[in-house]
């Protein structure tokens, strides 16, 4: 008589109870779960945990701190308020010396002149009235010079600070050349007429803020932009000989380049990502 086997999920496994003569012990013939195992699962997909840190997303590429971009180099109403106001004044003052009465552009032009008889007498506001003028009126290239120069330290370091280098410059330049005039004609080494000359124009403010903005660039561009500016001086200086005016413009540039590490302090500061570090600097 014959039994019909139901076949299940797992292979019968057709083995003697009992070993013994004849009848040799044999493994199953398939492989087969096994008592107190798991049953392995598949893989899916893994919950975040609440404990494992995210991270962030990077941030986008900035551009180097100390590297102009073209809307750096022009004024706007409030990216570079004191340059856009400075160089409205000085072109307002420029088409009058170029427009107005000779007579009265130069009583102007002398009563604005940071000469020792001036400077003896009312102080402040002939400093502040000899930075109102530009040599050469509009057609000047001092006035293109600041627009561009000012511009880009404004938009690096701000109003305020640009302003101070500039008048910082304007200031000490024109009073270490001219109270040693001053002393000259007290002892007897210069004549009287000494005292009175016509010097204003914004060219030592200029070369100062020309100086400090060198200072954001990495060393050798700094350098050869701090040298390229010294023999461009030197080079006026063979062609217009004027030993106060160039010894102004040197006391500039040096006051400019002493500004530089504060400069390039701010503007790192200033330039810092969103994860507050400081650019590197070469």
């Amino acid at each position: 008589m014959t039994t019909s086997v139901e076949r299940t999920g797992a292979p019968a496994d057709v083995t003697s109870p009992l070993p013994g003569p004849g009848r040799p012990a044999t493994r199953p013939a398939g492989p087969g779960p096994v008592a107190g195992a798991t049953r392995p699962t598949r893989p899916g997909p893994v919950a975040p945990d609440a404990a494992t840190p995210r991270i962030p997303a990077p941030e986008p590429r900035r551009a180097p701190w100390w590297r102009p971009r073209l809307r750096d180099l022009l004024p706007t109403p409030t990216g570079t308020p004191f340059t856009l106001c400075y160089s409205l004044i000085l072109l307002g003052t420029g088409l009058y010396a170029h427009l107005g009465d000779p007579r009265t552009v130069h009583d102007l032009l002398t009563g604005s002149s940071t000469d020792v008889s001036n400077l003896s007498q009312r102080p402040l506001l002939t400093l502040l009235a000899s930075a109102l003028w530009v040599v050469g009126g509009i057609t000047s290239p001092y006035l293109v010079a600041l627009l561009l120069v000012l511009s880009a330290l404004e938009h690096r370091v701000g109003a305020l600070r640009t302003a101070g280098v500039f008048v910082l410059g304007h200031v000490l330049a024109t009073l270490l050349t001219e109270i040693p005039v001053a002393a000259s004609v007290a002892i007897g080494h210069l004549p009287d007429s000494s005292l009175r000359r016509l010097d204003y124009g914004v060219s030592y403010g200029l070369i100062a803020c020309a100086g400090a903005l060198a200072g954001l660039l990495p060393p050798r561009p700094r350098w050869a932009l701090i040298g390229g500016i010294g023999a461009a001086l030197v080079a006026g200086s063979l062609l217009y000989f004027d030993p106060l005016t160039d010894w102004g413009h040197a006391l500039a540039l040096l006051t400019g380049t002493a500004c530089g590490p504060y400069v390039r302090h701010v503007a790192q500061r200033r330039g810092a990502g969103p994860s507050g570090r400081a650019p590197r600097t070469a």
